[in-house]
């Protein structure tokens, strides 16, 4: 079955689109039969240029370029940490401060292949948050990161003790179910086994702006939420506050 890619921007300079959750951002070195953007993409377009990545399971704007000049350029724009990028995350327990700084360094971690921890022996990463919207048990937050480390965005919520609310690597479940929000009054049948609302990373990368790198106009593009984390939103909006 062919995945079905949403895009979101495209001229003879770059490509943007919304990347499913699930999906690799490029091939994976130790399973070349998994699918990923780039090679989906190049079916398309033929020749494409990885800018930056997503992790499989977040969800969101990500962009690539067409030419090589395009890459040159957006590359640089990265690198001098020019490019804003916004994430959406649904957080663990209630963030105290309606805004906040997580300066603090990322490194990998010592005994677990994969994971990723603050340390002060680690690369510099910073990331501004702010709070969007307040639960009974969870918080909706934007994060907007200025450096690009593996797992950021969820290694910097769970160092200031509100890991992302799904997340088996850095919080304490794999997936959310309406239980967990609507705690009175939910009712299964004896013979239901009840599906969880949302079982990936509860991250979205939901804005990115740059400038284009042909006409140097400053754009910014937009990725909606899925449809398993509005389903989320809509529950808590409906349960948890």
């Amino acid at each position: 079955m062919k995945t079905r890619i949403e895009l979101i921007y495209e001229d003879p300079f770059v490509v943007v689109v919304n990347k499913p959750a699930g999906v690799l951002s490029i091939p994976d070195r130790f399973d070349s039969g998994k699918p990923n953007l780039q090679a989906i993409l190049q079916e398309a377009y033929g020749k494409i240029w990885t800018v930056h990545r997503l992790d499989r399971e977040t969800s969101g704007v990500i962009l690539f370029a067409r030419t090589e000049e395009a890459h040159k350029n957006l590359n640089d724009q990265f690198e001098a940490r020019t490019v804003d990028k916004i994430y959406v995350a649904l957080t663990d327990g209630n963030i105290y401060n309606d805004e906040g700084v997580m300066d603090k360094s990322i490194a990998p971690h010592p005994s677990q292949a994969g994971k990723m921890m603050t340390s002060s022996h680690g690369k510099q990463a910073l990331t501004l948050y702010r709070v969007v919207e307040r639960f009974r048990s969870f918080t909706l937050a934007e994060a907007n990161i200025k450096t690009g480390r593996t797992h950021q965005v969820r290694v910097h919520f769970q160092s200031i003790g509100h890991p992302l609310a799904v997340d088996p690597l850095y919080g304490k479940r794999e997936a959310l179910s309406v239980s967990e929000i609507k705690v009175r009054n939910f009712n299964l049948g004896k013979f239901e086994e009840e599906k969880p609302l949302m079982s990936r990373v509860t991250l979205h990368a939901a804005k990115l702006s740059f400038d284009h790198p042909d006409t140097g106009v400053r754009m910014t593009v937009e990725a909606p939420l899925h449809k398993d984390f509005q389903a989320i939103l809509n529950q808590l909006r409906k349960w948890g506050k």
